[in-house]
């Protein structure tokens, strides 16, 4: 039995994977890497249930890897003592051995991101109001994993309150590349796709609002998934809330997986295609590229400014799908472009509403991000009129995503306007030439799918001379999450970028 067929036999969900044949076991012990941290998180997960590897084991080697390398990459935060983390490993093999399978990340060590409360675990935000603070509760999605069996060892590193592309704070300091720890590993879940590059975690969660999945995944070659509005986030689905939560992974099929522990049940409060959107994790296959339609929106005509590289980069791509039957044609959606990024702004820092009481408190007002400060003094301007205009600015622009999926299996952008660049760097204040007005403009190129809240994937790209990595997001019609993500398996295919991993560097 070939290791594919194994696999597609051994992932099947639960305690199945307790039942495999001692010549089948025996089979894909053979086929796993001599490196545990080398285990895609499926690998692993089967590797476990079917007692291959042991959680203690597991816990050892990616404890000793984080030691390694994460002084210099600085994607884990607020660990826990080693003791206490192998602890826990030994509680996850006790409960194998009485045939107590939790689930899918049983034994795994997983670190949540710092936006994300974990119970006994420290939740900062990356700000310096909460620089002491430890979470007493799980929240949602930590308590989804949790049950899962995840093993959480720490957090990672967010940029302040989640806010910007860049994963800075003054609490716990900058995140790194994995490509080259001098540049910014994206945000806000920077510190969790650096994690998971690094081999440092074997799968990260994440969120989204401004790209905060897709960015990092760009920026660390990994995959980022921003599942349809609703599906994950416990907000209301039918007002496509700005931020979900998602998952991030080595490889699709890794994601899609931890996407089936993140998502909701499915429930009447949601709208009738949500409830279907996702199938058991087994039926997902790859796209058949030939014959798909997608829409290449590129720079949308030259509005938004890229770095020299980045459209090349994934018009060469583009290309490499055409060759394999898919159909590529510009697109442009018949939109102002500049209201939509108004429409954005005012949704946006309307949102920081909630942030008020630290901004009007003058013992807390300067501990604040100056970029935040902003934000909340923009909101201020607004009124009811503002935000009704606003909102409907969204709901036109939900008509001509609508529209172009008409025509379009699938639109097709850049992921980021810039390549990573140096961590010490804010933001870049200016593209090309082209001065950027705001501390996140940016990456304007990421919210025409977060405003439609429609799921998007971050696909890797390749990279620059420099050796700087791209992705390109794929952006699909609502609650097609399953669609998008099949095309990323077929993506996977065709491409050999997620097999070029990055040459560390160690303390």
């Amino acid at each position: 039995m070939n290791r594919r067929s194994l696999l597609s036999a051994g992932v099947k969900a639960g305690v199945a994977m307790f039942t495999l044949s001692g010549a089948a076991r025996r089979a894909f012990a053979a086929a796993l890497p001599v490196n545990i941290t080398e285990f895609s998180a499926s690998d692993l997960s089967t590797a476990i249930a079917g007692r291959e590897v042991s959680c203690l084991e597991v816990m050892q080697a990616y404890l000793q890897r984080i030691q390694v390398y994460n002084p210099v990459y600085n994607a884990i935060i607020g660990m826990l003592p080693d003791d206490e983390c192998l602890a826990l490993a030994e509680t996850a093999d006790a409960e194998l051995a009485r045939g107590e399978y939790r689930g899918w990340m049983h034994g795994m060590p997983h670190a949540v991101k710092d936006l994300t409360p974990v119970a006994g675990l420290p939740y900062s935000r990356g700000s310096p109001l909460f620089k002491d603070r430890i979470a007493e509760l799980d929240g949602a999605v930590a308590a989804r994993m949790r049950a899962a069996g995840a093993l959480f060892v720490g957090k990672t590193n967010v940029p302040e309150f989640g806010l910007g592309s860049q994963s800075y704070n003054p609490i716990w300091g900058a995140t790194g590349c994995a490509y080259n720890p001098a540049l910014t590993s994206g945000g806000s879940s920077g510190g969790a796709a650096c994690g998971m590059a690094t081999h440092m975690l074997p799968i990260a969660d994440g969120s989204d609002m401004m790209g905060s999945l897709r960015n990092p995944g760009a920026y660390n070659n990994v995959i980022g998934f921003r599942p349809s509005a609703g599906l994950v986030s416990g907000d209301d689905p039918f007002s496509r809330a700005l931020s979900t939560s998602g998952p991030m992974g080595r490889n699709t099929a890794d994601t899609i997986r931890l996407l089936h522990i993140l998502a909701l049940a499915p429930g009447a409060e949601q709208p009738a295609a949500l409830q279907q959107a996702l199938p058991n994790p087994d039926e997902y296959r790859p796209l058949q590229l030939a014959g798909l339609k997608i829409g290449w929106l590129g720079s949308y005509a030259g509005y938004l400014a890229m770095e020299p590289g980045i459209l090349d980069l994934c018009e060469s791509n583009l290309a490499l799908l055409e060759s394999n039957g898919g159909i590529v044609e510009p697109v442009m959606p018949r939109f102002d472009m500049a209201e939509l990024f108004q429409c954005w702004l005012d949704l946006r820092n309307q949102g920081r509403i909630g942030m008020r009481e630290y901004y009007e408190n003058s013992a807390t007002r300067p501990l604040l991000k100056p970029e935040l400060v902003w934000e909340i003094e923009q909101g201020y301007q607004l009124d009811a009129a503002d935000i009704y205009r606003a909102e409907a600015i969204r709901r036109r622009w939900y008509a001509e995503i609508n529209r172009l999926f008409e025509s379009c299996d699938f639109l097709v952008s850049p992921t980021a306007q810039v390549f990573p660049f140096p961590k010490t760097t804010p933001w870049p204040a200016e593209i090309n030439g082209r001065a950027m007005d705001t501390y996140h403009r940016w990456m304007e190129v990421v919210i025409g799918g977060s405003l439609a809240g429609i799921p998007v994937i971050n696909v890797p790209v390749g990279f620059d001379a420099e050796g700087r990595p791209m992705g390109m997001q794929v952006m699909g019609p609502f609650a097609q999450d399953r669609k998008v993500l099949e095309f990323a398996l077929s993506w996977e295919r065709i491409t050999d970028h997620l097999a070029r991993r990055p040459d560390l560097a160690a303390v």
